[in-house]
């Protein structure tokens, strides 16, 4: 489960809530613009755009769970369970397993408008990373500084939505969950009004009563509207802290405690971290269930001209 947002002041920033039940040792990761990507059924890319984000590295390879690329390029791949249908190797495609997906993008693309032509001719192929990291279901919220898409390959095919509200979470698709916001347009962040009969006294006895019926569970639907809700409704300065301030201040919303969402194995699924990018400025903020301090990672303060990969251990 997890939840992923944009958000817009002087700078445009990006980022996720992880929720999970364990870590797979991610680190904050920068790829120089000369780091090989070997793709599996796709030609390699030996120069691309630079990339951070977080990610585990497994036999030298990033596998990103968010990133953004030095044009303020952004992905980031979430939970999609019993939804997500890889395919088979497809003729006459750009054949890209769900793990490489994040880097191809980036590794490509500046805007929106690339990542959508580029998208049109990828087939999201069905083969496992190795045998011992099977592929998760994903889909993927993608942005740039002025729109995002949120991409699902299902048992239809590639599906491209518009996402004008830039959140995702995950189950049910796309489509149902802007359809589900239908149903909350009444909130506001001011007084009800009453609506039942006003010849009846009704009074606001309380501030917030305008959002009463505002989600407050963790399942997927309510933290999509949830931090629809905060979002649109959130506001701050335009220097840098405040709005990065604002940025974890809107995903801790919708973050999960530990003890609150037990899985069917009968481990507890909570925030392993918030991760938020200024994709203007390619600074990479993060905080971690143990660490509410936020530490920082710059990817122009690494030597983006580089082969090898930058890995910031998390603090």
């Amino acid at each position: 489960m997890c939840t992923a947002i944009t958000y817009k002041s002087a700078c445009h920033y990006f980022g996720r809530n992880l929720d999970i039940e364990l870590s797979y040792f991610e680190n904050v990761v920068v790829t120089p613009r000369h780091f090989k990507f070997d793709f599996r059924k796709s030609e390699s890319m030996k120069s691309h755009y630079a990339i951070i984000g977080m990610a585990t590295v497994q036999n030298g390879y990033p596998l990103y769970y968010e990133a953004t690329n030095e044009k303020g390029l952004s992905v980031a791949g979430l939970k999609f369970p019993e939804n997500a249908d890889y395919k088979p190797y497809t003729e006459g495609k750009e054949n890209i397993a769900p793990f490489e997906l994040i880097p191809y993008i980036l590794g490509k693309c500046s805007d929106i408008a690339e990542a959508k032509e580029l998208l049109l001719g990828i087939n999201i192929l069905d083969e496992d990373f190795s045998d011992e990291l099977p592929l998760s279901p994903l889909h993927w919220l993608i942005a740039d500084r002025n729109k995002a898409i949120t991409v699902e390959s299902i048992g239809e095919g590639l599906k491209i939505y518009d996402n004008a509200v830039g959140v995702l979470t995950n189950n049910p698709t796309f489509d149902y969950h802007m359809m589900n916001l239908n149903n909350y347009m009444f909130l506001c962040e001011g007084t009800a009004e009453n609506k039942i009969n006003p010849e009846i006294e009704l009074k606001n006895y309380s501030l917030g009563m305008g959002a009463l019926g505002l989600p407050g569970d963790f399942s997927s639907g309510s933290r999509f509207v949830k931090a629809v809700f905060v979002k649109t409704k959130s506001v701050s300065g335009e220097t840098e802290k405040e709005s990065v301030d604002q940025f974890f201040h809107i995903l801790n919303s919708v973050a999960m405690p530990k003890g609150c969402i037990l899985t069917k194995d009968g481990k507890y699924e909570y925030t392993l971290y918030s991760g938020c990018c200024n994709t203007d400025k390619g600074i990479y903020y993060y905080t971690t269930y143990d660490n509410s301090a936020r530490a920082s990672v710059d990817m122009f303060a690494s030597d983006l001209e580089g082969e090898e990969l930058y890995v910031y251990e998390l603090k």
